[in-house]
């Protein structure tokens, strides 16, 4: 019988099968013998041991697409970050670490403003011009007034997507609202898995359609991007990209070398100005790490 991993905590693993429901499992030995750990978004094969008590052991690990450090997950076709446009103010120098670090792990990302009611449109177009011009794809919603929801619901339709953001900007609100019109067996995994508490602990899948899933997982205050050295976070900028071939100068820092591509991009208007002052200030945070 196959499932996904949709929640880790102590040793169990509360995988969902279709059609069949949820079933706590334990890993086989051999997984800790051969040093591998389950991960939530892990599709697996288990043997059922008690079909009363949904109980089972895993046997397998199926091949993963991905796996992420932080959070500690894989299988994920994309990430949802939910900022929200006021109350509090996006801290875009936040949001940026958030974009490099999925940049970096090849995941791509959706972002989406949260109590967008509470700001007027040229607020939005700013927010808009930043972000879609680095390529990403920019929403804009309200939990509060249940305002563009099935947007998100569409992005995310046939993914299993890991849903992400600060404390504090509608992240649980939105993700109730998303299942508002899930399976049934919803209600008794949330129950089971002890979602609906206000502070999420532990990364885990919600089931939100048939084919798709969200993955919440706890709030954030501050990144610290340390797996990337400051000679290659420029690549975290996918606008940059392009642009960094028109260096003249190979290990071109695009701060205070002449003829940079990069800095010409900026000057044009192809680049935003706010994102580049982040690349500075991230780029002086990873040129100051202490090496130990």
């Amino acid at each position: 019988m196959q499932g996904k991993i949709i929640k880790g905590i102590a040793g169990f693993y509360y995988v969902h099968v279709a059609e069949a429901g949820l079933y706590e499992c334990k890993a086989k030995g051999a997984f800790r013998k051969a040093k591998i750990k389950p991960l939530v978004g892990d599709n697996v094969e288990i043997q059922v041991i008690d079909e009363d008590k949904k109980k089972g052991n895993i046997e397998k690990i199926l091949p993963r697409r991905n796996q992420l450090i932080r959070p500690a997950v894989s299988n994920i076709d994309m990430a949802l970050v939910i900022f929200a446009a006021a109350k509090p103010d996006p801290n875009l120098n936040l949001l940026d670490r958030f974009l490099i670090m999925m940049e970096l792990q090849n995941v791509p990302v959706t972002i989406c403003f949260n109590k967008s009611d509470l700001v007027d449109e040229q607020t939005k177009n700013n927010l808009s011009q930043i972000y879609e011009s680095a390529g990403y794809k920019v929403l804009f919603t309200s939990a509060k007034k249940e305002e563009n929801i099935e947007q998100i619901r569409d992005v995310l339709r046939g993914k299993t997507s890991t849903v992400a953001g600060p404390s504090g900007v509608g992240k649980s609100s939105t993700i109730n609202l998303l299942q508002d019109h899930t399976i049934m067996e919803t209600g008794a995994i949330s129950e089971k898995i002890e979602r609906g508490k206000n502070t999420t602990r532990h990364s885990q899948i919600i089931p939100i359609e048939e084919d798709t899933y969200i993955m919440d997982t706890p709030g954030f205050s501050s990144i610290y991007i340390t797996e990337c050295e400051k000679e290659d976070l420029w690549k975290g900028y996918p606008e940059f990209v392009k642009y960094e071939p028109h260096c003249k100068f190979n290990g071109c820092s695009h701060i205070s070398e002449p003829n940079c591509g990069i800095k010409d991009a900026l000057a044009e208007g192809k680049i935003s100005q706010s994102r580049y002052d982040n690349y500075k200030l991230l780029y002086e945070e990873l040129k100051n790490v202490r090496k130990y």
